[in-house]
């Protein structure tokens, strides 16, 4: 089964809704490698009908100017790009296609796909709620910013039910930014102040 991993730059509240001006300057070497290691993780781009606004009306442009990020941006035309949207959609980006059907029902047949080495979702925060409540995402990545934002969406929505996690993987970063990378896990054991003691 391929991977679905959802790769997020969020703030120490929450907020995955990525303001440029407490994101890019902690923005460095470090977030860029760590950036490209979950691109190497996946072949297959899942993103809603925003982040597809958003990356195509970037990406493309950067690999025809050849600058220093050409090589990411080639390598993001070059994928596979499978785009969550309620509304038909033309596409101008190569190797774009409309996803059909429920979303729960794509991603599982996505994920059972034997051609498929992983899943990246860059973003889509609503895409990925959907798909946390489904119990369908197998890792997020957070690059966790040493900044409050204070407004802004937040990754985890209001419900009844905790989503309990491991920590796989952590880094620090010189800019202070975190790199913590979670699985879903089985809740802990139920326990009180009697159990947890002095």
């Amino acid at each position: 089964m391929a991977k679905v991993i959802s790769t997020l730059f969020i703030s120490a509240d929450g907020v995955a809704e990525i303001d440029p001006d407490w994101h890019f300057p902690y923005f460095d070497e470090n977030m860029g490698r760590a950036v490209t290691e979950d691109y190497d993780a996946a072949d297959v781009l899942l993103i809603g009908r925003q982040t597809y606004d958003s990356f195509a009306g970037a990406w493309p442009d950067r690999e025809t100017a050849g600058d220093v990020d050409a090589p990411l941006a080639k390598r993001l035309g070059d994928m596979r790009k499978v785009v969550v949207s309620r509304q038909p959609l033309e596409f101008s980006w190569r190797n774009s296609e409309l996803m059909k059907g429920d979303l729960v029902d794509a991603v599982t047949s996505l994920k059972a796909d034997a051609d498929s080495k992983g899943i990246l979702i860059p973003g889509s925060i609503s895409v990925v709620q959907q798909l946390l409540a489904a119990g369908l995402v197998d890792e997020l990545r957070l690059l966790v910013h040493p900044v409050a934002a204070r407004r802004g969406r937040r990754l985890f929505d209001d419900g009844d039910t905790a989503y309990h996690l491991s920590v796989t993987a952590t880094e620090v970063f010189p800019t202070g930014v975190i790199r913590v990378i979670y699985s879903p896990t089985e809740a802990p054991a139920k326990a009180g102040s009697d159990e947890v003691g002095d």
